[in-house]
């Protein structure tokens, strides 16, 4: 017996779970695309090659809208709008497998930083996508390449998961020539309950993966884990003004690169994993990098969270990492926090510029670390070579493998800490393994079981 047929219209019919619903709509024009979105189709196919002129732009909207399909989104030459998908208050979209080509060109204008009071996604023009607002957004598996600015902006969003998505060839540079922190993706303004996993991004002039707000709200309530960062001028991952956030299992390397993007002027040192604003209840544990020019860890506003089992291996020739500097570095620039209650165990950091670990603030547990190769740069406190002419007035800062100091950005309490069991070698740990700036005593915190050895080998 032979099953009966169904004719189809032009809208194919097909069985799910829940019922029968339309199947993707296919566009292969930018005016097909702009059509099936206006008409409220909730699922869009996207095939070929599609040359956008303008911005394609998502109204406010709680109705659910998939754009999927192996085509690819191209910026053409005169392309006008702030992003190749542009979204205001809209929620409940999903992005799948799809291309965007930026298109970047060769010498595109230069930009700088907004303003301190303007955000990102509002003041840079030649970006992927940008999402401001809403709620329930995901991208998945995505192909952004060539895109001059940022390749994903996501301000002010509510549950949003980036997964798969991969960044290549991004980022633009300021006037100096120097990279202006854009090319990767980032998440600003608040934006919370998120996740950012298995993504790979390469050769990005600015950050990788970060987060970052003007004021309040924080973000809140992130992952940011199992990504690849390769060759980023900036940060491989930042997480700036927030809270409860997991950086875990990232892997990456060459941070800092190319050295000719890196914005020294601006102090800009490159970081592996890097903080700013007030962050707390946050964990960065088990990533691991190569090849770090510039710092492995930042720490500048970081309290009551844990630092622990993460690697960074710089090894090469002294002259691969231009700006080595301190492994860990702890800094308090946010007036609204103070450094405290902080857990770095069991890291693992090989070839420094300078020391370790750069301690500042109170309660803090550092133990079970292994800082090898340190002193690359053979400072001894006075300021021959180059590299170490810096704070002549505190000859330990840069030659110690932990140096507690009595502040960073401005003067905190470094007491009642505890500093055991750790590993340190390199040049002139076996004279300089912890000490402290002149107005501290090491007496005033617990330091014990600790291996200080020489390093004998070449820089």
């Amino acid at each position: 017996m032979t099953r009966p047929t169904l004719a189809l219209s032009a809208v194919l019919i097909v069985a799910s779970c829940g019922g029968l619903k339309e199947a993707a709509r296919k566009v292969t024009t930018e005016s097909e695309l702009r059509d099936a979105i206006a008409s409220g189709a909730p699922d869009i196919e996207i095939s070929g090659v599609i040359p956008l002129a303008h911005s394609i732009e998502l109204a406010q909207s709680v109705q659910p809208l998939t754009l999927r399909g192996a085509g690819t989104l191209r910026v053409q030459p005169s392309f006008q709008g702030r992003a190749a998908i542009y979204a205001s208050r809209r929620s409940n979209v999903t992005f799948i497998d799809f291309t965007i080509d930026g298109a970047r060109p060769e010498n595109p204008p230069p930009v700088g930083l907004p303003p301190y009071n303007q955000t990102f996604a509002s003041f840079y023009q030649r970006n992927g996508i940008v999402i401001e607002g809403g709620s329930n957004i995901t991208l998945l598996n995505l192909h952004l390449t060539r895109i001059t600015d940022f390749a994903v902006i996501a301000s002010g969003v509510r549950t949003l998961r980036i997964t798969g998505v991969t960044v290549q060839d991004s980022g633009s540079l300021n006037e100096r020539g120097r990279n202006n922190t854009s090319g990767g993706i980032l998440l600003e303004e608040g934006t919370s309950y998120f996740e950012v996993r298995n993504c790979t991004l390469e050769r990005i002039l600015g950050n990788g993966i970060w987060t970052h707000s003007i004021a309040e709200p924080r973000s809140a309530r992130g992952v940011i884990a199992g990504n690849f960062v390769r060759q980023v001028a900036r940060d491989a991952i930042q997480v700036g003004h927030a809270t409860g956030i997991r950086v875990e299992s990232n892997t990456g390397d060459h941070i800092g690169y190319p050295p000719s993007a890196v914005d020294a002027a601006a102090d800009a040192t490159p970081v592996a994993l890097d903080t700013s604003g007030n962050v707390d209840q946050t964990i960065y544990r088990d990533n691991r990098f190569r090849d770090v020019n510039g710092q492995c860890i930042n720490l500048d506003g970081f309290h009551h969270g844990e630092v622990r089992r993460n690697v960074c291996e710089s090894t090469a020739s002294l002259e691969s990492y231009p700006n080595g500097h301190t492994g860990i570095v702890m800094d308090n620039a946010n007036r609204s926090m103070v450094s405290e209650s902080v857990i770095i165990a069991d890291n693992q950091i090989s070839g420094s510029g300078y020391g370790g670990l750069y301690l500042i603030g109170h309660n803090h547990t550092v133990t079970g670390n292994r800082f090898t190769h340190l002193n690359r740069n053979h400072c001894t406190g006075d300021a021959t070579p180059a590299r170490c002419n810096y704070a002549l007035d505190q000859p330990d800062m840069l030659r110690s493998g932990i140096y507690l100091a009595a502040g960073a950005n401005r003067p905190e309490r470094t007491a009642a800490n505890t500093i055991r069991e750790n590993q340190i070698s390199g040049f002139g740990m076996s004279r300089w393994c912890i000490t402290a700036a002149k107005s501290l005593s090491l007496s005033d915190n617990t330091i014990k079981d600790n291996i200080c050895t020489e390093d004998s080998s070449k820089r």
